[in-house]
C-alpha cells in the first residue's frame, strides 16, 4: 500500500546559506513550498520526495541576514523563480540516518546530489498525520553556474565554494 503526503507549506523551511554567511532563511509562512513523499507500506525506505520552493516571492521579505548577500543576484529569481528536488533513491541506514539521492534544479542546471535526511517525528495534529524530515546537504555552487562575484566579505576573500543546504520539510497524510 502507498501512501501520498503532502507538503505543509506554512511549516516548512530553508536555510541556504555559505562558510561565514547566511544567504537567506526562507521560511514557509512566506514562502509558497510544494510536494509530497510517497511512502510504501508506511516504511521510509525506497520513499519518493519531491519539494520545490517559490523563491521569487515578490510579497516575502526574504531574511537576508547579511547585507553583502543579494538572494535575487545570486539565484536570477526573476529568470529562474524556482528551485526544485526530486529523489532517485532513499536509503535508510538506521532509525535517524537516511541518504537520499535525486536531482536539484537550480536555475537551469540539473545535477544528481546526495542529502542526509533525518526523519524528525511522526505523530498526529488536529487529527492530522504527520512526518517531518530535515534534509542537509553541501552543494558546489560552480556547478549550478551561482557567482560569487558579489559575495565577497569585506576583507575580499570568497565567502567559499560550497553552499549548505538545510530543509525542514512537514507533510501530512
Amino acid at each position: 500500500m502507498r501512501t501520498h503526503w503532502t507538503i505543509d507549506s506554512s511549516q516548512s523551511d530553508v536555510l541556504i546559506k555559505m562558510r561565514h554567511s547566511i544567504l537567506a532563511y526562507l521560511g514557509g509562512s512566506i514562502n509558497q513550498f510544494q510536494g509530497h513523499v510517497d511512502l510504501q507500506n508506511n516504511e521510509i525506505e525506497d520513499a519518493t520526495i519531491e519539494f520545490s520552493l517559490d523563491v521569487n516571492n515578490r510579497e516575502a521579505k526574504l531574511e537576508q541576514i547579511n547585507t553583502y548577500l543579494k538572494l535575487n543576484d545570486f539565484f536570477d529569481v526573476n529568470k529562474y523563480p524556482t528551485i526544485s528536488f526530486k529523489s532517485t533513491s532513499f536509503q535508510k541506514v538506521n532509525k535517524n540516518i537516511n541518504f537520499l539521492k535525486g536531482d536539484l534544479t537550480i536555475k537551469d542546471v540539473t545535477k544528481t546530489v546526495e542529502l542526509d535526511v533525518e526523519l524528525v517525528e511522526t505523530d498526529y495534529y488536529d487529527g492530522n498525520k504527520k512526518v517531518s524530515f530535515e534534509l542537509t546537504g553541501d552543494i558546489n555552487r560552480k556547478d549550478f553556474g551561482l557567482a560569487y562575484n558579489s559575495f565577497n566579505q569585506s576583507s575580499g576573500l570568497a565567502t567559499g565554494q560550497d553552499i549548505k543546504l538545510v530543509a525542514n520539510l512537514e507533510f501530512t497524510i
